[in-house]
């Protein structure tokens, strides 16, 4: 006898049974494309840009000495490994024992949720936000105040406003550099004003910041406001410098959290795998310019990229889109001008000559706006020049 929906759903727990079944976003990143199609999809690093003969001489190296080749093979401290944590903590300028690391940022949103967002909580996300987070949240509550992001980043004083008027929030969620999608950072004085924010009303703030590394232009607004502060925490990761197969990251916890997020992650995944903690440490520390050196050629490539894809779509789509040049990261998030264009229809007409993007309404944390609508987040990152100038030659089609 052949089981229904209803019997299939009969053993799972609430929390299984509510997960909301991936579309839009993942339908758009995952999906086989019609052949020859140009992906514009995905914040992805250009193969270019990854180190595989360094890797593949690092990991020689490890299976040629055996006593490290078997020490990899073993269990690992939860924290991480010491080397690791050493290096990560130098660079983000704090004490190594506030460092956790990861299997991933997502793994690292995870953590901060589980560990300071009870069943049932509000969260003050980004809007337009990275449909990621939302996922990750889910563990613990579907209740979002959404906070507008505007030229200078997370709507601090938008916050600051439902805060004063009665809202309570558990942990306030922002992509402060590059920003995906809307490719802005947060300023300086507005990170200060969300800490102080955060101080005075008890919540935590999670900071979503893979592409950090990855400026190009313009000037660093700074995470030692973070760093330095026991309401914030601080997730990061190798996916958009070193690859995302590895899937390590890390997380700057606050000394109070240090110990339940280690706590918690016993429970769950006990720790990242030693085999490539070892290679990244490798990579890391057998050189220390090598890392540096590695985010140098990769921002380059893609300020190369991205100012391609502005000056084909200036080129050939004049006045058709609003766009504002990118300082890092990998995407571009235009804006349609003309009000008279239906960005559905346009998504459905591109992708029939050849060319798929991420519709910003697929970003848009408040189902009610209408702001993300009318723009496209359109990734650079992996594509060659000449595939971005094809790409908007075939958008400039379905025009």
């Amino acid at each position: 006898m052949t089981a229904g929906p209803d019997d299939e759903q009969s053993g799972l727990t609430a929390l299984a049974r509510g997960l909301s079944a991936p579309k839009g976003f993942v339908d758009a990143s995952l999906a086989a494309p019609a052949p020859g199609t140009i992906r514009l999809l995905g914040g992805i690093p250009a193969p270019a840009a990854l180190p595989v003969e360094a890797i593949g001489k690092a990991s020689a190296q490890l299976w040629q000495t055996p006593d490290a080749a078997v020490a990899s093979l073993q269990y690992s401290p939860a924290r991480g490994s010491a080397a690791l944590c050493d290096w990560i903590a130098q660079r983000e300028g704090v004490d190594p024992s506030r460092i956790v690391v990861t299997n991933g940022g997502m793994h690292g949103l995870a953590l901060a949720v589980l560990t300071v967002v009870e069943r049932g909580a509000t969260v003050a996300v980004d809007d337009p936000v990275f449909p990621g987070f939302l996922w990750a949240l889910e563990v613990s509550t579907t209740r979002i105040l959404p906070v507008p992001v505007v030229a200078d980043g997370f709507d601090v004083e938008h916050l600051a406003r439902r805060l004063a008027t009665g809202a309570r929030i558990a942990a306030a969620y922002t992509v402060p550099d590059f920003h995906n999608p809307a490719q802005v950072s947060l300023s300086a004085p507005k990170r200060q004003a969300l800490i102080e924010l955060a101080e005075r009303y008890g919540f935590y703030v999670i900071v979503d910041n893979p592409y950090r590394e990855l400026r190009f232009g313009g000037r660093d607004q700074g995470v030692a406001v973070f760093n330095q502060s026991d309401r914030a925490i601080h997730v990061n990761s190798f996916t958009k410098t070193l690859g995302p197969g590895w899937r390590v990251g890390w997380l700057v916890l606050p000394d109070h959290l240090v110990d339940p997020v280690t706590r918690l992650r016993n429970r769950l995944d006990v720790h990242t795998s030693s085999v490539t903690q070892t290679i990244i440490e490798r990579l890391l520390t057998d050189d220390a310019q090598w890392f540096d050196g590695i985010v140098r050629s990769a921002t380059a490539l893609y300020q190369e990229r991205a100012d391609v894809l502005i000056d084909a779509l200036r080129e050939q789509l004049p006045g058709a889109l609003d766009i504002v040049a990118p300082e890092g990261g990998l995407f571009l998030w235009p804006r349609l001008t003309d009000d008279a264009v239906d960005p559905a229809a346009l998504f459905r007409r591109a992708a029939a000559h050849g060319v798929v993007y991420q519709p910003g309404e697929f970003f848009a944390a408040d189902p009610r706006g209408r702001s993300s609508a009318r723009h496209l987040r359109l990734s650079y990152s992996d594509r060659t020049p000449e595939e971005l100038r094809e790409a908007v030659r075939r958008l400039a089609l379905a025009f």
